[in-house]
């Protein structure tokens, strides 16, 4: 995508629009970071007017390329952008930047912002996020292009700094990515050798080309990151690499054309005073006077991005009707997968499970539900933390993704727990994929910066931790999860179910696939869990709680417990039953699902005038008091495990029917 061609004084007028813009918008709000803005905006005009495929009035193109600014601080260079080249944002936006109810916020936000690709600010993430797209692009291109008829045919680029480069995350993404040799993935890196400290040798002094050329990357330097000849020839490079993704070192100015604070750490997270600013448009050759004031011709150079755009998207959908006119079944397909609409049927065939079955790990329980979903639903596609045979995530009879074979749905992501989590929400992003992934509950910790994001962003992804408590047993505290389960009950918007056995895993996995509103953690056993009989119970696992076994009558006490510990509650029901006293079992897979169901439902399951309660969790008791009361009791964990075989561990730390009976007398006074 190019528009006309600029002389060399209208790229300058059109580059300093951007460092204008991004400049008083942070002087204005008092707040905000012009540094890395004004760097970059040589990089940013060159890509958004000669390159970037995209349609100012469609930011949802499905061929579109997409851009992500990895660096969410510098989030004046994307507002900037996106009303220069005739978004869906005004001057007025502008000039209401980083304020309440603002649509041009702090840092990038997903849906809030037309033509912001992904939440950003959290450093590498978006880097990683970037993957994502690019592994999905090439997955639905293997998928659904057919010669003469290539409907997925775009550029994942994104744009980072140093800091980025810092972060494990970024790593961790930019190593797959070399593996799976995708060519369609751009990088332009800001190198600037600035951050909020001072110089960035005062930490990291590393040869990142190096890195990233050991990584299989193509790499390719810029000595002046304002030299648009230069960025041109780059990008075209990086363009024509199709078996490498493609980094772009360019070296830049931080705060560049500011007299005072170019090439400081002053410029990186503070207005430049407006003093500053006034000398610094003088040395830009603005006019120093004007505040948000963009050059007439500027303006009208950068929106010539409206009409490339309207007509790229045409030549798209003459495209789009001649394959469907050439494959009407693969465009039947492609609709379905990008709208995000389950087939009919896609849950007919999940497995049954029996009381009179044997005993079933919930994760072995969830490979086989997982294998009946992907049957049914071709857009179900993810891997796992290098433990799918632990996790049980593997689609069986399906190839792997791979370099050279895209068209896999099994995933490989390594031991790369926050990649994994951030590529999950690039490969959404996207549009027509709906991304899994796996990896044991200890190592949510690992991954857990991209599941606040996904929560913040209302993604529906679905994350399966298995080796749920400290029944895993030999491998000791540092694998055995104890905190985590309440380190993820305080994400906001994240649903995290723990089955209690096979049969709520496969209603757990029926849920997951029908949120749109955000993510979704299965929490499942290493043990093997009797299937419990619900053939009585009104309601299940989509209330978030529910009667599973009870009393005649009001029941003295009430035993709550999740997962596998629900076994124990429906023992201890038994023994005080022998002993002339009503429990009623409650399974409580969810406490946020259970939150969101009616108040009389809740009072129901959990009747107030029953104050007699013990709640049954193997991780610490942390939020629970919510439904125990003042007069309640917890059975849970107050440390950390030990090693030793699993049923052994769990009896040593209390998890055991008698310890829930006594804590049940305890509560009744007797």
């Amino acid at each position: 995508m190019t528009t006309a061609s600029a002389t060399p004084d209208m790229d300058t007028l059109c580059i300093n629009a951007i460092r204008t813009l991004s400049m008083d918008a942070i002087q204005k709000a008092n707040s905000g970071h012009p540094g890395a803005p004004m760097g970059m905006a040589a990089a940013a005009y060159v890509l958004w007017t000669r390159f970037l495929k995209h349609n100012p009035k469609n930011p949802d193109w499905l061929d579109r390329d997409r851009f992500v600014l990895s660096g969410g601080h510098a989030s004046m260079l994307l507002y900037s952008l996106l009303y220069l080249t005739g978004y869906d944002l005004t001057l007025d936006d502008i000039k209401n930047f980083r304020q309440w109810g603002s649509r041009t916020p702090g840092h990038p936000e997903y849906g809030h912002t037309p033509g912001v690709e992904t939440t950003t600010g959290p450093l590498g993430q978006g880097f990683a996020n970037a993957v994502g797209m690019a592994m999905a692009e090439r997955h639905l291109a293997a998928r659904f292009n057919r010669p003469g008829h290539e409907i997925v045919d775009h550029f994942t680029y994104v744009m980072c700094g140093d800091g980025d480069m810092m972060e494990g995350v970024c790593a961790e993404a930019a190593s797959l990515a070399g593996h799976l040799g995708l060519g369609r993935l751009i990088c332009l890196y800001d190198d600037n050798g600035i951050s909020i400290e001072g110089s960035t040798d005062i930490a990291f002094t590393e040869d990142v080309a190096g890195r990233f050329s050991a990584y299989n990357w193509h790499v390719i330097k810029i000595e002046d990151g304002n030299d648009v000849a230069g960025l041109t020839a780059a990008i075209e490079a990086a363009r024509g690499e199709i078996d490498r993704p493609s980094l772009i070192v360019m070296h830049t100015h931080i705060a560049f054309g500011s007299p005072n604070k170019q090439d400081t750490a002053d410029a990186h997270g503070a207005p430049l005073g407006e003093e500053e600013v006034c000398l610094t448009k003088e040395c830009l050759g603005c006019a120093k006077d004007a505040i948000f004031c963009v050059p007439e011709a500027a303006l009208a150079h950068y929106r010539q991005c409206v009409d490339t755009g309207v007509q790229a998207q045409s030549q798209w959908q003459e495209k789009f009707r001649a394959y469907t006119q050439a494959h009407p079944d693969l465009s039947n397909q492609w609709v379905d997968a990008v709208s995000g609409f389950l087939p009919r049927g896609w849950d007919a065939d999940l497995p049954a499970f029996s009381p009179n079955d044997p005993p079933l790990a919930t994760r072995a329980a969830s490979g086989k539900v997982l294998n009946a979903l992907a049957a049914k639903v071709p857009t179900l596609m993810g891997g796992s933390a290098d433990l799918a045979p632990s996790n049980k995530t593997f689609i069986n009879d399906e190839p792997e993704f791979q370099k050279g074979q895209y068209h896999g749905r099994n995933i490989r992501f390594g031991v790369r727990e926050h990649a994994m989590g951030a590529i999950m929400s690039g490969m959404f992003l996207h549009n027509g994929i709906r991304p899994y992934g796996g990896t044991f509950l200890v190592f949510a910790d690992y991954l857990r910066p991209a599941i606040r994001v996904a929560s913040l962003m209302k993604l529906p992804l679905i994350y399966v931790f298995t080796h749920d408590s400290i029944a895993v047993g030999e491998d000791g505290p540092t694998h055995q999860p104890v905190e985590h389960l309440a380190a993820l009950r305080a994400i906001p918007g994240l649903t995290v179910i723990r089955p209690a056995d096979a049969g709520e895993t496969a209603d757990a996995w029926r849920h997951a696939l029908k949120t749109h509103s955000g993510p979704v953690a299965l929490i499942l056993s290493r043990q093997k869990l009797p299937i419990l009989d619900r053939s009585a119970c009104e309601k299940g696992l989509a209330m978030g709680a529910y009667i599973l076994e009870d009393t005649d009558g009001e029941p003295d006490v009430i035993l709550m417990a999740t997962g596998s510990e629900v076994q124990l509650a429906v023992e201890a029901r038994k023994r005080l039953a022998e002993q002339g006293i009503g429990a009623r079992v409650v399974s409580m897979p969810s406490w946020e699902l259970f939150e969101r169901s009616a108040r009389e439902y809740r009072n129901m399951v959990l009747p107030p005038a029953v104050k007699a309660r013990v709640a049954v969790e193997a991780g610490l008791p942390m939020g629970w008091d919510r439904y125990v009361g003042d007069g309640g009791k917890i059975v849970a964990m107050d440390g950390f495990g030990s090693s030793a075989p699993g049923g052994v561990v769990m009896e040593k730390f209390g998890f055991t029917p008698e310890a829930v009976v006594q804590a049940a007398l305890a509560v009744l006074g007797k």
